[in-house]
């Protein structure tokens, strides 16, 4: 990681940002450092490493045992795969896949006769995700380098879509969308864990690189999100689940709270209320012609 907590003009949502992302990632997988909304320094995860934090953001203690160790990686903000009600046969695509562990207990659901793609752009983590599926024996999943708004996933293929705490970190927001409503079958649906804004955020915190890489930063207000989704073409859009993001990570490691309140002079509960995680679910329309509400 630059030594630099700025996200200059220069560095503004971009490739350069995309890269710090890339990078801390890297690290991640590699055990330098620790999960999501970490700053600079590998502690316990704030988001989920630890199977009680887990739990809490809505993953159930028994199918956490049924991952391999290590496919738990503590990137996400909910647990988005219980809501997708999968289907014996169908196929699911993980954007962000990390560790794997989204796409192992997608796998499940799905059956033998069902197919799992994760895409994620961290060699790194790609690695640890296959070495996972292969301790896991899971033959039903594979995973492949790419970005997110240039999926490597055949259009209309694919009958849901999930992500965990990850568009939230790429700049070009819309792209995505546009990427998941092309590979989508017709009537396909979604069901994603990110983090959206209720407020501006002080432009301290706006410009903080680590803000940016650990969750906070890159978030698009609400109605910006959404009605971008929208604008791809997907509709039926329902928040399933709606927590205080800054808030509950303050709670639970206030090291890094204070870390942030320390490089810009805003504490946590001065954005109180304005970070929010969310899980939501969507679909793409039966018919070409329909318009999503």
């Amino acid at each position: 990681m630059t030594s630099s907590a700025a996200v200059g003009s220069e560095r503004a949502p971009g490739e350069a940002v995309v890269e710090q992302v890339k990078e801390k990632y890297a690290e991640i997988a590699e055990g330098k450092r620790g999960g999501c909304c970490e700053s600079e320094f590998p502690v316990t995860s704030c988001c989920g490493a630890a199977q009680s934090v887990s739990v809490t953001l809505g993953y159930e203690s028994g199918e956490l045992q049924t991952v391999p160790d290590g496919a738990d990686l503590g990137l996400g903000c909910g647990a988005p795969v219980r809501h997708l009600e999968l289907g014996s046969g169908e196929t699911v695509l993980d954007l962000g896949s990390g560790g794997g562990l989204d796409a192992f207990l997608a796998a499940k659901a799905v059956g033998p006769s069902g197919r799992v793609i994760g895409v994620d752009m961290t060699p790194q983590l790609l690695e640890r995700a296959r070495a996972n599926a292969g301790k896991g024996g899971y033959a039903n999943v594979e995973f492949r380098e790419g970005r997110l708004e240039r999926l490597p996933v055949e259009d209309a293929s694919v009958d849901a879509v999930t992500s965990n705490c990850v568009i939230n970190l790429v700049p070009d927001k819309a792209a995505v969308f546009r990427e998941i409503a092309r590979v989508l079958k017709p009537g396909g649906r979604m069901v994603i864990s990110d983090v959206v804004l209720d407020g501006r955020l002080p432009a301290a915190v706006e410009k903080d690189l680590l803000a940016y890489v650990g969750c906070v930063a890159g978030a698009e207000p609400r109605e910006a999100y959404f009605g971008l989704l929208r604008a791809a073409g997907l509709g039926e859009i329902e928040v399933l689940r709606d927590v205080d993001s800054l808030m509950t990570w303050a709670e639970m490691a206030p090291a890094e709270a204070q870390a942030l309140a320390d490089r810009t002079g805003v504490s946590p509960a001065e954005v109180a209320g304005k970070v929010r995680s969310v899980t939501y679910r969507a679909r793409k329309p039966p018919t070409a012609g329909r318009s999503p509400s």
